[in-house]
């Protein structure tokens, strides 16, 4: 469909444009070389009337002249061409050249000159002057033909209409030629842009260096293709962990079957193995819903429905929940709740869910005997939920990395067993924490000392739980 390129119809419209010029350019020239022409003539005709009435009044002050005779005599200087009608009272009449000698002639001459003046079809220029001398009122009319102004716009016209469609049809090949030339980088992008596929994401478009938008546009199609490259990495290295993560319990499951099946066992062995198997599901089940709920905030498909909820309340049913591994660990969880309601419009299971990886976070990264600070700061526009722990703290090496998927930092403290150590998690809770921060519009800051423990900080925004509470008290049901 080459009639819908950008070439196509910028050469169109520059043929269109220039030809719409041209021809207002033409009617122009030649209206105004007309018009000039034309003042021209009727400048001279004027100073020609003026000078024959001035005439007219010196001879008509002299005895005994001939009148008409003096008036051939004066115009016998005028161009050949020229035209003299002179009418006054008393029945005077004088004409140049002389058309014919009755008085019917010269008015119906004087009518046919008044026709071309008013745009007849013969090419006469008249100007009229009335005067009086003596009392007695004179008409004067003074003409000359305008064929050789005829002639001029004549050949002027037939210039211009044989030019016009010259210049457009060379303003047609520049056109092409030249929107080509513009047009080159964008043909190359697209060239370029064509062969980049899943397996050369690495592959860049070239950027012409213009410093126009065409550059632009390029710096930003690599800025895209750096971007979805770093994205797909991020995918397959997902993908890979996710892989790997799931092989290693079913690596021990398959181990611990076939180890049972091997010989005959006692019902105590056989237990045994059951429960590493019922272990490693479990493992498997919390990495699969880990996975799928990241998998769904990726893709903002999860329903959240959200309310105005206190969140006092939910850090209150999360600290119950986590108590019993705290006491595990001989762990203090010290709450400073404040006596003030927390309000932010947030999803429940969503907002215990993020509450829960932080605070199980801290809990099994604390020392035994340890413990954890739970607090919240209401400044009115933000609430500000913070978990602090006293362990072993994030080196400044890891904390960068520590919302990445199946990233582990070794912050384990040094009494901890390996088996807790190996039951921390897969690296996915502090990405689903910030997926879901992320997802309430709020943020998670991240403080660490080493040796010292570290402090995860996530702020709300207090305005966005305004529509949900108006909401919540309309829908109350009034006091009697």
């Amino acid at each position: 469909m080459r009639y819908r390129s950008i070439r196509f119809r910028l050469t169109v419209w520059y043929t269109a444009v220039l030809a719409a010029g041209l021809v207002l350019f033409s009617v122009l020239v030649w209206v105004s070389l007309r018009h000039q022409l034309m003042a021209d003539i009727e400048r001279e005709l004027e100073g020609r009337a003026n000078r024959l009435e001035n005439y007219f009044r010196a001879e008509s002050a002299k005895p005994g002249v001939d009148l008409p005779d003096e008036l051939e005599e004066f115009c016998q200087a005028l161009s050949p061409d020229s035209y003299v009608i002179l009418h006054g009272a008393g029945g005077f009449s004088f004409e140049y050249p002389v058309l014919n000698s009755s008085a019917a002639a010269a008015g119906k001459a004087a009518a046919e000159i008044d026709r071309t003046k008013r745009g007849g079809a013969s090419e006469i220029r008249m100007v009229e002057h009335r005067f009086t001398l003596n009392n007695n009122a004179f008409d004067l009319k003074v003409g000359e033909p305008t064929e050789d102004v005829a002639r001029v716009l004549q050949l002027l016209r037939y210039l211009l209409w044989s030019l016009i469609p010259v210049v457009i049809a060379i303003a047609c090949a520049g056109g092409a030629w030249l929107s080509g030339r513009v047009l080159k980088p964008v043909q190359d992008v697209t060239d370029a842009a064509l062969l980049i596929s899943i397996e050369n994401l690495s592959d860049r478009v070239p950027v012409p260096q213009t410093g126009d938008e065409i550059a632009r546009l390029a710096e930003v199609l690599n800025s895209m293709l750096a971007r979805l490259e770093s994205a797909v990495k991020t995918l397959s290295q997902f993908v890979a962990d996710a892989s790997h993560e799931l092989r290693t319990p079913l690596a021990v499951i398959r181990t611990t079957a076939e180890l049972a099946l091997r010989r005959g066992r006692t019902p105590e062995s056989y237990r045994e193995s059951l429960h590493d198997v019922v272990r490693e599901a479990e493992r498997m089940t919390r990495l699969v819903e880990e996975l799928l709920v990241l998998a769904r905030s990726d893709a903002e498909v999860a329903q959240m429905p959200r309310e105005a909820l206190d969140a006092r309340e939910i850090l209150q049913d999360v600290s119950a929940e986590i108590q019993h591994l705290a006491d595990s660990r001989q762990i203090f969880i010290q709450t400073h709740l404040g006596e003030t309601a927390a309000t932010i419009s947030a999803n429940r299971p969503a907002l215990h869910r993020l509450f829960l990886v932080l605070l199980d976070n801290a809990v099994k990264y604390s020392p035994a005997g340890g413990r954890v600070a739970v607090s919240i700061q209401n400044a009115g526009e933000t609430v500000a939920v913070s978990i602090q722990d006293f362990g072993r703290g994030i080196p400044k090496t890891d904390l960068p990395r520590i919302f990445e998927r199946f990233y582990r930092a070794d912050t384990a403290p040094e009494t901890t067993p390996v088996t807790l150590v190996h039951d921390a998690g897969h690296g996915l809770g502090l990405p689903l924490a910030e997926s879901i921060a992320k997802a309430h519009g709020a943020f998670i800051e991240v403080e660490s000392a080493e040796g010292q423990g570290s402090i995860f900080r996530v702020v709300f925004s207090a305005r966005l739980a305004e529509p949900e509470r108006q909401i919540a008290a309309a829908k109350a049901p009034a006091r009697v």
